[in-house]
């Protein structure tokens, strides 16, 4: 029987990249193992299966009667449909401990580094003695790259910054940072795109307080990108609000030259910006110097606000 490894619903780099990297490890191990994952591909993670010539993982979007795997998440708002008519066998992962349950033990391991490629490479190197396919690491490097923002990001740490070094020695990616830069003007492509696309091209919603609220991230190399599309990102924001029943809608435009977020909000309570983060909002948003990290600085703060 199948085993399908998947990453969390509007899947960035690192959850398309740990399911094909985590289900080649199982087949290792002699499991019968399916990458998939649960929405689009970015443009991002487009370009890294590009370079290092992998293939899609196949979508599925529910799992009823079906064994699987979970990276990159724990959640149930963010687990696959029918997530408990399925059996769930593993969870790798770097977040904190979600909400999702299991009537029998399974293998989990989350780490606090600020990647799931870091993880999984402790689990092939460290816990099973395997190898690494050199297209494998490429994708495992580009996730650290990425999800730690180029190793700017809050989240990031020393055993990142050492996997992926390893990784590129592997892969045979001379200048990482360039690769990263790459990558990085790839995920800042706006141009042409739905707003409402924009917002959910790497958005996930969490249960605050007994509240729905939804964050959304675009990493940009330049806020310049997207000033003149605020206002339509404003009226897709409110729609995303009232479509999903929904207390609050974070948008994170994060600079990443600038190392920091201007973060546009519509929310029931104007007042929990200001609980959270200790600026009130003007206007619409408010600027956020050093926050880059939705897992590490948004988040927390948010959950205390919200008395989550």
């Amino acid at each position: 029987m199948a085993v399908y490894v998947l990453g969390h619903k509007n899947p960035d780099t690192d959850s398309i990249t740990a399911a094909i990297a985590f289900a080649e490890l199982q087949k290792k191990l002699g499991v019968d193992a399916v990458p998939a994952r649960q929405g689009d591909l970015n443009p991002e993670s487009e370009l890294v299966l590009k370079k290092f010539e992998v293939e899609v993982p196949e979508l599925v979007t529910d799992v009823t009667d079906k064994q699987y795997m979970l990276v990159d998440h724990s959640d149930i708002k963010q687990a696959p449909d029918n997530w408990d008519k399925g059996e769930l066998l593993a969870i790798v992962d770097h977040h904190k401990v979600g909400d999702i349950t299991t009537p029998n033990p399974i293998f989990f391991c989350a780490m606090p580094v600020g990647c799931t490629g870091t993880v999984l490479y402790k689990l092939y190197v460290d816990l099973y003695k395997k190898e690494i396919d050199p297209k494998v690491a490429g994708l495992m490097l580009s996730a650290i790259l990425s999800d730690t923002v180029l190793f700017k990001s809050a989240t990031c740490t020393p055993d990142d910054k050492a996997v992926a070094e390893e990784l590129a020695k592997i892969a045979g990616v001379d200048d990482m940072m360039a690769w990263g830069m790459e990558m990085a003007k790839a995920k800042s492509a706006v141009e042409g795109v739905a707003p409402k696309d924009l917002i959910f091209r790497d958005y996930k919603d969490f249960n605050m307080g007994g509240k729905t609220v939804g964050i959304g991230q675009l990493e940009l190399v330049s806020l310049d990108l997207v000033a003149n599309m605020k206002d339509d990102l404003y009226e897709a924001m409110k729609e995303v609000k009232e479509e999903g029943n929904r207390h609050s809608v974070f948008l994170m435009l994060t600079d990443i030259m600038q190392e920091g977020t201007e973060l546009m909000v519509v929310t029931d309570d104007p007042s929990i910006v200001e609980k959270a983060f200790g600026k009130p909002l003007e206007g619409r948003s408010v600027w956020l110097p050093g926050v880059m990290s939705r897992k590490k600085q948004m988040v927390p703060p948010l959950e205390k606000a919200f008395g989550a």
